[in-house]
C-alpha cells in the first residue's frame, strides 16, 4: 500500500503511548483497537461535528490509559490513480491514523444518496478493510460511523474473529438522510417502505460526485488550496459566459427587492433624537411642496436598519411536530416493511447492528429507535457521552462563588434575563425556529430579554432579519474555548432543533455548566431534561411554544435554578468516567467471544444509567 504524494507516513508499531495527566488510570491490560469513521480526526468538531469530537477525545482518552489505537477514514478522498486502498495519513494524539482512498461508498451518507446497492453490500472494499486489520493486530473494531462503508463490514469483522462495538451517533444505519427528517424539514414517522426516501435529498449521480472530487482534491495537492480555491471560483464564474457561447439564456441574476431607503441613511426614527415618544409633527403645509408630512412612526420598541433580504435568503419552512413525536415513532411499526432499494438498505442497516457484539448509542431514545426499527434489545446498551471541555465547563461552574445562587429572578432583576443559542444554521438545529419566536414575544417581555446566537455557517441572513430586535445579537461561530469561556454570559440555553436529536454536545454542555436549558421535546433530550428542574420542553417546530416557554421564564412564572440546583437534577458522565466504561466494555466483549459465545450479545444489557461521578453528579 504505497502512500499517495499527499499524505504523511504514519509508522505502525508498538511504542510508548504519551504520557498521561496525572492522576489518570493506566491500564495492567493494553489492548490494539480499531476505530472507524468517516472524518478526519484530527479536525475533531471542525469536520463531523460532535460525532467526531466524542470519537477523537475517545481515541485520545484510550491512548492516555495505555492501549495503541488505530483509526481508518474512508469516502472522503479520491484520487486519479491508484485503485482503492488504504494509505497511512498522520499520527495525532499519539493515534496511528489511514485513510481509505477511492472508497466505492461516498461520505458523509448524503453524498452517497444514489449509491443504495453498494451501500447495502460492498465486499470488495470490505477485504481491503480487513486485510489491514490484520496489518494493524486489532482485537477489537470500535466503529462510530460507516459512512464511506458497506454495511455487510460489520458481519464481516465479527466473522474474522474480532469483536465489534457501535456507538451510534445519528440514524445512518436506518435512514440514508441520516437524520430521520424528510427533506430537511419534518420528522419521518413513516419512510413507507422505503419509497418515501425517493427525492428525499437532491444528490449527485455518485459517479459524477467522485469525479468532482477528485479533480477538486487533486487541484488542492498539486497547487495547494489557495489556487484551488481560485480556479474553482474563476470556473464558476466562467459558467454562465460558456453558456451564453453556447446559446443557451443564463439565469437572472439575484436582486435585492426594491426598497425605499437604498442608501440605508434615513432612520424613520430620526427626528425623535433620543427621545422614546415620537416629536409633535407640525402642522400640515399645503403650501410647501403641496404636500403634508408623513405621520410619525408608531415604535414597537424595534430599530430599523432597513438591511432587505435576497431572495435566496428567505425563512426555509419546517413542520413542527406534536409534543409526544417521541412516542409516535417508537409506537410506529410501518418502518419494518421492504418495499424497494432504500427499504432494503435499511434492513441491512439493522442486520448488520445485529451482527455486532455491542451497539452503545448514548442516548436512552436512539436505543429505543434503533430497537423499534429491528435491533435486537439485548444487543444493546445505553453508554453516556464525556468530554475533556464538559469537565472543564462543570469544574467551572462549581468553582463559582455563585455556584448556590439562581442566576436571574424577574423581581429582583436589574438586568435582563440572557437567553444563548449555541449550534450551526443547518435546518435541523432549529434556528429558524428561534427567530420566528422572538418576533412573538410581546415588547415587554422582548425587552426584559437578551438573546446571543452563536451559528456556525451563513447566518448573515438571521443577522439582517433580526437586526431589527436590539435585544439580539446574532454572532458567528464559536470554538470550545469561547464556549468555557461563556459560563458569565448567558443564564439560559435554548435548543430548538427540528430533529430527533440523539444526545446533543451543546445540550451537554448546558447542563454541565449548570445552566437551565429551555428545548425541544425531540429525541434525546428527554433523557436528561426534567421539567422545572434543569429545563422546560415545546413541541419541536412550535415557534408560539417556544416564544411562550420564554415568557414563562422572562416573567418569573417559572424559576431559574442554580447552577447546584441544575446539577442535583442530572445525572451527566465525566470524561475520565466514560472512557473507564468504554474500555471496560471492550474487554466484556473479548471475554464473550473467548468463551465461545460469538454471535451472542455479552450477557450485562441493563440500559439503565451509571451512577454519576463525584465529578459529575
Amino acid at each position: 500500500m504505497p502512500p499517495d504524494d499527499h499524505h504523511h507516513a504514519a509508522p505502525v508499531g508498538d511504542g510508548p503511548a504519551p504520557w498521561p495527566p496525572p492522576g489518570w488510570p493506566r491500564t495492567d491490560r493494553p489492548l490494539r483497537i480499531a476505530i472507524l469513521g468517516w472524518a478526519r480526526i484530527s479536525a475533531q468538531a471542525s469536520e463531523g461535528s460532535g460525532y467526531n469530537l466524542s470519537k477523537s477525545e475517545l481515541a485520545r482518552g484510550l491512548v492516555m490509559s495505555g492501549h495503541h489505537v488505530f483509526y481508518l477514514s474512508a469516502g472522503m478522498t479520491y484520487t486519479p490513480r491508484g485503485g482503492t486502498r488504504i494509505v497511512p495519513r498522520e499520527p495525532w494524539g499519539g493515534i496511528d491514523c489511514y485513510e481509505l482512498l477511492n472508497s466505492p461508498n461516498l461520505a458523509p451518507s448524503a453524498h452517497n444518496f444514489l449509491n443504495t446497492a453498494t451501500e447495502i453490500a460492498c465486499p470488495a472494499e470490505t477485504a481491503i478493510v480487513l486485510r489491514w486489520l490484520d496489518q494493524v493486530r486489532a482485537q477489537v473494531v470500535h466503529i462510530h460511523s460507516l459512512e464511506g462503508y458497506g454495511l455487510d463490514l460489520v458481519g464481516a469483522i465479527e466473522d474474522s474473529g474480532r469483536p465489534v462495538v457501535v456507538t451510534l451517533h445519528n440514524y445512518a444505519f436506518i435512514c440514508p438522510q441520516v437524520d430521520l427528517l424528510h427533506k430537511e424539514r419534518q420528522v419521518c414517522e413513516d419512510y413507507d417502505g422505503g419509497r418515501r426516501c425517493v427525492g428525499c435529498l437532491d444528490a449527485l449521480p455518485p459517479a459524477e460526485a467522485k469525479r468532482k472530487r477528485m479533480v477538486w482534491q487533486t487541484l488542492a495537492r498539486k497547487l495547494g488550496p489557495v489556487y484551488a480555491d481560485a480556479i474553482r471560483s474563476v470556473v464558476h464564474s466562467a459558467g454562465p459566459a460558456i453558456g451564453r457561447l453556447l446559446g443557451k439564456k443564463p439565469p437572472a441574476a439575484e436582486k435585492a427587492p426594491i426598497h425605499p431607503n437604498p442608501d440605508r441613511l434615513a432612520d424613520p426614527e430620526v427626528a425623535w433624537g433620543c427621545s422614546i415618544t415620537p416629536p409633535v409633527a407640525p402642522a400640515a403645509d399645503p403650501g410647501r411642496n403641496g404636500h403634508a408630512p408623513a405621520p410619525a412612526p408608531v415604535s414597537q420598541g424595534l430599530i430599523c436598519h432597513d438591511l432587505p433580504l435576497l431572495p435566496s435568503e428567505k425563512p426555509r419552512d419546517y413542520h413542527s411536530a406534536p409534543l409526544d413525536q417521541n412516542e409516535r415513532l417508537l409506537a410506529a411499526k410501518k418502518h419494518l416493511v421492504v418495499l424497494n432499494e432504500y427499504g432494503r438498505r435499511r434492513k441491512a442497516g439493522v442486520d448488520a447492528l445485529n451482527r455486532a457484539s455491542l451497539v452503545i448509542p448514548p442516548s436512552d431514545f436512539l436505543r429505543k429507535v434503533h430497537i423499534a426499527m429491528g435491533v435486537e434489545e439485548s444487543r444493546t446498551r445505553w453508554v453516556r457521552l464525556g468530554q475533556p471541555h464538559f469537565d472543564q465547563i462543570n469544574r467551572r461552574a462549581r468553582r463559582s462563588p455563585f455556584y448556590n445562587v439562581s442566576p436571574w429572578d424577574a423581581k429582583t432583576a436589574t438586568r435582563p434575563v440572557r437567553f444563548a443559542f449555541f449550534g450551526t444554521v443547518r435546518p435541523n438545529k432549529g434556528l429558524e425556529v428561534l427567530a420566528r419566536a422572538i418576533p412573538l414575544l410581546e415588547r415587554e417581555v422582548r425587552q426584559r430579554c437578551q438573546f446571543s446566537i452563536y451559528a456556525g455557517g451563513n447566518e448573515w441572513p438571521f443577522r439582517k432579519r433580526l437586526s431589527l430586535y436590539p435585544e439580539v445579537t446574532v454572532r458567528g461561530g464559536y470554538d470550545l474555548y469561547q464556549l468555557i469561556g461563556s459560563w458569565g454570559e448567558y443564564d439560559v440555553g435554548i435548543l430548538p432543533h427540528i430533529w430527533l436529536e440523539n444526545s446533543p454536545l451543546v445540550m451537554l454542555e448546558h447542563l454541565h455548566a449548570g445552566k437551565f436549558v429551555i428545548c425541544s421535546r425531540l429525541g434525546g433530550p428527554v433523557d436528561w431534561i426534567t421539567p422545572p428542574k434543569n429545563g422546560l420542553f415545546f413541541a419541536g417546530g412550535n415557534e408560539a411554544e417556544l416564544a411562550d416557554r420564554i415568557r414563562q421564564v422572562a416573567t418569573g412564572e417559572v424559576r431559574i435554578p442554580s447552577p447546584r440546583e441544575v446539577h442535583e437534577a442530572t445525572v451527566l458522565q465525566s470524561y475520565p468516567d466514560h472512557v473507564r466504561e468504554i474500555e471496560s466494555i471492550y474487554h466484556e466483549v473479548l471475554a464473550h467471544r473467548a468463551a465461545g459465545r460469538r454471535s451472542e450479545a455479552p450477557p450485562s444489557t441493563t440500559p439503565s444509567p451509571p451512577p454519576p461521578s463525584p465529578a459529575a453528579v
